[in-house]
Formats: structure tokens, sequence, C-alpha cells
């Protein structure tokens, strides 16, 4: 106890702010102090730890780009159990499996099972593989999670074995094989889903596949007989059979066939085809681009967020300028078109997610909080809205001074467009429904928006009624203007 009280003083003396998600793991945690992130290695994964940086494996996995680097660092001082205090290199944004592409979540799970095949030629193994301890770092998939390995001992099963297919076979099966939607099952059940409820999702050809049998129907059976047997003998421990390495490889290599061949049979969509349907002139197009650079270079923000960014040509403006940047879209098409292209074009300041406004992420997980919400992970130095308003206010009813005010809490700077009742693609939303929208005009809009914003630009599009705005919250005012 008296270790225990030790801990909390100096914490709070040293101001270290334990991370709400960094806490199930005895061999360390997270921590910031300073503004800075911070990982302290416990003194009871020494061994493991030594293991890792002294048998090359660091080296490897920082090289080949597999795994965040981290420096050690001896100033800062962390709780008594402390071996190590790292400082891995900063991510911008982080992110969570049910708001990636099915392409994104596809290639975190081939990181994962490449990073275990490297381990185990390095003596060691991965004791996790959860889908949490990857994030997107330059847009690419990167393992964040150093406390994850363990040496490895001969016969030793995968004891992450489970988890790789609750996390990362199971979502991607049923996104390719029932509904694209699906793996916002992610969002409820955040420690993967479980391999029986996969198992009655899937259609039942997929007992013809031999990996989604043998990994996930099979694989599901037996948890469930295994189960059974520990209820009913509950006092006896139930021993794993041994596992030579070339049986870990051939798990392996299964696991690999099995993912890559998963593929998505993408087809239209509404919004996944929007700028093939967009109202706009190519004149107008161009001088809406050229506005919203032109404002960007006006606001000057470390990041910005693309709200409804669709497949990313307005969000690509801010991340060709080397700004950090996140397009959001709810269309699972458009954010897998998105970051097809990320990765065709090899850019490293774009990172496309799924996010449905009307019902963003919110905190899960214990106490509300090992998964951030949205407003948690902000707020954005400068968000885009480009015609998103009109489908916020219409589609779903939302008042423009609702809108106000969820802007004000997640972002500083505010580029947004307004688009009037008479447009064409307003028309088109109001065709199944009834026009009830009498408040929705542009001077109800500007007077909403300016309780929390002072409207800096203001400039229409050429050709176009559509107007574009540069906002800046209140409070946030600057010479800079």
């Amino acid at each position: 106890m008296s270790e225990i009280i030790k801990d909390l003083h100096t914490a709070v003396k040293e101001k270290i702010l334990k991370q709400p998600a960094s806490f199930r793991d005895p061999s360390g945690f997270v921590f910031e102090q300073n503004g800075i992130l911070y990982r302290q290695v416990n003194q009871v994964y020494r061994e493991h730890y030594d293991h890792l940086i002294n048998s090359g494996l660091y080296d490897v996995l920082i090289q080949r780009g597999l795994m965040v680097p981290h420096q050690e660092i001896n100033n800062v001082k962390g709780l008594n159990d402390a071996y190590k205090i790292l400082e891995p290199s900063h991510i911008n944004f982080i992110s969570y499996p049910y708001e990636w592409s099915f392409s994104q979540l596809k290639d975190a799970a081939l990181l994962t099972l490449e990073i275990q095949r490297i381990a185990l030629n390095h003596h060691m193994t991965l004791k996790d593989a959860s889908a949490y301890n990857v994030q997107f770092f330059f847009s690419r998939p990167i393992f964040i999670d150093t406390l994850s390995f363990e040496k490895y001992q001969e016969g030793q099963p995968w004891a992450a074995y489970r988890q790789f297919c609750q996390h990362f076979l199971a979502p991607l099966s049923l996104m390719a094989q029932k509904n694209i939607s699906l793996n916002k099952l992610l969002a409820v059940h955040i420690d993967g889903i479980p391999l029986d409820l996969t198992s009655s999702l899937l259609p039942r050809s997929t007992w013809f596949n031999v990996g989604l049998a043998l990994h996930v129907h099979i694989h599901a059976k037996t948890q469930k007989a295994f189960s059974s047997t520990d209820h009913m003998n509950n006092d006896k421990t139930r021993r794993q059979m041994p596992v030579s390495k070339n049986g870990l490889i051939g798990i392996l290599d299964g696991l690999q066939k099995t993912i890559t061949k998963l593929k998505w049979k993408t087809t239209g969509t509404e919004w996944g085809e929007y700028y093939g349907v967009t109202n706009y002139s190519e004149s107008a197009f161009q001088h809406k681009k050229n506005i919203v650079e032109k404002y960007i270079e006006i606001a000057t923000p470390r990041n910005v967020w693309d709200l409804g960014g669709n497949v990313g040509v307005f969000s690509r403006i801010a991340s060709n300028m080397n700004i950090p940047t996140v397009s959001f879209d709810i269309d699972p098409l458009a954010v897998e078109i998105n970051y097809r292209e990320v990765l065709e074009k090899k850019e490293k300041f774009l990172l496309p997610l799924l996010l449905d406004l009307t019902n963003p992420s919110p905190g899960l997980g214990w106490n509300c909080s090992e998964r951030s919400s949205i407003f948690q992970r902000g707020p954005a130095d400068c968000i885009l809205a480009l015609a998103l308003i009109h489908h916020l206010s219409i589609s779903n009813n939302v008042p423009f001074e609702n809108l106000s005010d969820f802007f004000s809490k997640i972002c500083k700077s505010l580029i947004v467009e307004f688009i009037p009742k008479d447009d064409s693609q307003i028309q088109r939303l109001l065709r199944s429904r009834k026009d009830i929208f009498v408040d929705y005009s542009q001077k109800n809009f500007e007077a909403a928006f300016m309780r929390h914003f002072n409207i800096k630009h203001a400039e229409s599009i050429s050709g176009s009624a559509r107007r574009l705005y540069l906002m800046q919250k209140k409070e946030e005012i600057s010479e800079k203007y």
C-alpha cells in the first residue's frame, strides 16, 4: 500500500497523466508529461525489453518502417516500478479500427502477421495482436505497442491467435462476405468480434473456404467446446497442446493467405460517385479549390480535418501543403477510394477515415475512456465543411444553431460552404420529403454561426450561388488576420 501511495504522490508532483487506455498490461503504460507522450517500461518486462533491443528485432522493425521508433529518455522520471522511459515518435491522429476502410484494416492485419513472423526469427513472439496496437503513421499502418513482445519458448502456442482472429479476420470476413458496414461491430465489441457471432453471420458457403472454415468456423466451435469443458471442470487448468515453430509459421501462412484473398467487391454508392454528378462547371470547381487554398493559407493551421471529405479532392489541398489532414466521410467506398489513392501516390500527410457526423465515434470501453470520442481527439486547428451543411440541416434536421455549437467545440478555424435552397443538390434532397425547412437561408446561417465565430472572409463561387466562408472561433482571434 505504501508503494501505491508513493506512486500517487510522484504522479501528482511530476504531473504524470496516465493514458486512460493504458492500464491492462502489467508490462508498462503510456503517460503524458508536459504535453509529451511517454511509455514506461516496468521492471517486470525488463528481460523481454532487453531481448527486443539486443536481439536486433527492434532495429529490423524500425528499418522496415513496421514499428514506431522511440528514444530512451534519462531525464524523465516515471513511477517507482520504472525500468525504462521511452519517448515514441508522435502520431498525428489516433484512429480506431471501426473508423478504417476495408483496405486499411486488411493492411493492419497483414502488418501484424509480418511482425509476428519477424519476431519468431528473433526468438520472440507477440503476446497480443490487438488492432488497437496499429496506427497510421505518415498514412501507412505501423505497430505502436513496444511492450507486446515476449521471449518465445519452444512449443508455446501463439497466445494472440484468438485475438488476431477476433480483431482482424472476423471483421474483414464479414465486410467482404456479408456487408461492408459490419466493421462497426468493432465499436460494440472492442475486444474483437466473437468468433461464434462471426460464424453465425457468415454465409454457409464460407465453410468451403478452407481458411475461413479453419480460423473462424472450426475455431469458434473449438472455443465453445473448451469453454463448456472448463465450465464443467473449473477446478482443473486446461493445458494447451504444444505447437512447434514450424507449426506457428504454418498458422501465420494460412492466416496471411486467407486475409490476402479476402476482397471487397466494391459497387457504386451515392456519394462515392459524388463528383461525377456535381452541378459545378469545371471553372467553378477550380474556383472553389482556389478559394479553399487561399483560406487555408490565411488560417495557417497545424492540422486540418475535412468533414465530409468524400474521396479527398479538397483534403489534398491541405495535405499537399504538408499539413497533417484527416479526411472523414460516411461512405465506405469514398474512404476506400481515398485510401487507395494515398497508397498509390505515397502521400504522407493524408489519413482517410470513416465517420458519421450524426452519430460520431463516442468514448468507449472501461469508464467510457479507453477509446476517445471525436471531441476528445480534437479540437482541430482548421475544419473544412464543404457541401456539408445542407446534408446535416435538411437530410438530418439539424438546426443551424446546433451546427454552430458543434463546430465551436471541435475547431478553431472553419472553412464552410453554404448552398442555397434553390441549388440542384438541395432540390435533389427535397424530392423525397416535404420542405419544412423555412429557416434554411443564408441570413439565418450567418446569424447562427456568428454566435461562436467571426466571419473573416466570404466569397461566392463563380457561376454559382454557393458561398464559401472563413470563420474563426471568437476566443481564437489573433493578429494574423
